[in-house]
């Protein structure tokens, strides 16, 4: 089925003194506005925004996938990072992926979720509501429903070749792909909400929920196990940064690649882009060439232990990148290390882009929290667990096929991983300016 396109849509610019919530649909901006007029803060708006969008973009994130949140507290007048990433079953070696094919759809393709862990700890630290409250919106929009949008169709028709038979009788319940304006339930789904706002992570990693995923995952020959789930933890980190002129900009450390456009913004400080013209061959080159050093870095060091951020990240080494950069290419295009596929192995070609969503909350107070989370490519792995509504990610795509690189498939690792949050300060005052997502080597959205 083929839908209308409607073009560019060009919105007038919204302002605000007292509190914002932007995502990528209205009704989990909407969700996050309705947190912040009840009393609650940046904090609590964003679990808001994020189950929300769980239930009305469930193809570009939700629960059972991963992310980053990037916080600014302005009573501590610190940034921290939540790190929910989800690890690798402890079972995922090489071999149980004979196939690219079998880490993108299906059971296996899924890491740990660690979407739960990352939503919890932060209202759990600095959430000021009810969790049930927080997660109403979300819960009544999958009871009751919610309409359709052309974008929700597109997504839903390119991935149900690939739905199990829960997600095809959840998201596609007429026996066909839902058509513009259409209500879709997701009645599970609001029914874990229920159980996540009542009962917390334990009921997710331990209780009712994780029950359900394992009990599915042995029924379908997956991965995940009640260790697993139980062994998850969010990890709170301090972010890295960079000064750039007369701003700090701030991202996660690694294994997040967002490091790499620091490094960028290190190599170029020195040069008077403005001067060169918008997008003259000459500004392309410099911006290119120093995209392309930066990017080695990233390729060779996000995904190791304990890369030597402090001296990536310096501005001797830039100088030193920068000296590289002359009339010629500095560095070949491609990079070390690639996940596409095994020598000689043919895959089928790639059934979508992928896919990620980010939003930024912020409150009277100064607090702003920047999240990028992502299920990896539309619907994650196709799969809903079980009874729970929730879609799977299929992050195990995320790693290499190269058993001698250092994001090969093993066991309880973490992987490189594109989505990097970005919050840039006044360097001066320290006060924010900008919050929003940064790519990598990555596809986000905008």
């Amino acid at each position: 089925m083929a839908f209308p396109s409607y073009g560019t849509t060009h919105r007038s610019t919204v302002t605000g003194t007292r509190g914002m919530a932007t995502s990528a649909h209205p009704l989990a901006s909407l969700a996050g506005a309705r947190m912040l007029l009840a009393g609650g803060n940046a904090f609590d708006a964003a679990v808001a925004v994020a189950s929300t969008l769980n239930v009305v973009e469930p193809y570009m994130s939700g629960i059972a996938g991963n992310g980053y949140m990037l916080l600014y507290n302005a009573k501590e007048k610190t940034h921290r990072v939540i790190d929910y990433l989800g690890t690798a079953p402890y079972a995922a070696t090489l071999d149980v992926y004979p196939t690219l094919e079998s880490q993108q759809v299906g059971i296996r393709a899924g890491m740990v979720p660690g979407g739960c862990g990352g939503w919890l700890a932060l209202l759990e630290r600095y959430g000021s509501m009810d969790h049930l409250d927080i997660f109403t919106p979300a819960i009544e929009l999958a009871e009751n429903g919610y309409a359709v949008t052309v974008k929700n169709a597109e997504f839903i028709a390119g991935a149900r070749p690939y739905f199990s038979e829960r997600a095809e009788e959840v998201i596609a319940s007429r026996g066909r792909t839902p058509h513009p304006g259409e209500v879709l339930v997701q009645k599970d789904l609001a029914n874990t909400f229920r159980q996540v706002a009542e009962g917390g992570a334990e009921a997710f990693y331990r209780g009712d929920i994780a029950k359900e995923i394992v009990r599915f995952s042995e029924e379908t020959d997956g991965l995940i196990t009640e260790k697993d789930l139980a062994d998850f933890e969010v990890e709170w980190q301090e972010p890295i940064s960079v000064t750039y002129k007369d701003y700090e900009v701030y991202c996660p450390p690694p294994p997040c690649s967002g490091f790499q456009y620091l490094e960028t913004l290190n190599i170029l400080e020195d040069d008077a882009l403005g001067e060169l013209g918008h997008n003259t061959p000459e500004y392309l080159h410099l911006l290119i060439e120093a995209i392309k050093l930066a990017s080695a870095d990233r390729a060779e060091y996000a995904p190791r232990p304990n890369p030597p951020i402090e001296r990536l990240l310096s501005k001797d080494y830039a100088r030193a990148q920068r000296e590289r950069i002359g009339e010629q290419a500095a560095v070949s295009g491609g990079e070390r290390w690639s996940k596409d596929k095994l020598p000689g192995e043919i895959v089928a070609d790639d059934w979508t882009t992928e896919c990620t969503t980010h939003f930024d909350t912020a409150d009277a107070e100064g607090n702003i929290v920047a999240v990028t989370q992502s299920l990896g490519q539309p619907f994650g792995s196709g799969v809903i667990l079980g009874s729970t509504g929730m879609f799977l990610n299929n992050f195990m795509n995320w790693f290499d096929r190269i058993p001698e690189s250092p994001n090969a498939v093993g066991p309880h690792k973490r992987i490189e991983m594109c989505m990097s949050p970005c919050q840039v300060c006044d360097w001066h005052t320290g006060k924010p300016r900008y919050s929003s997502n940064d790519t990598t080597d990555g596809v986000e959205p905008d």
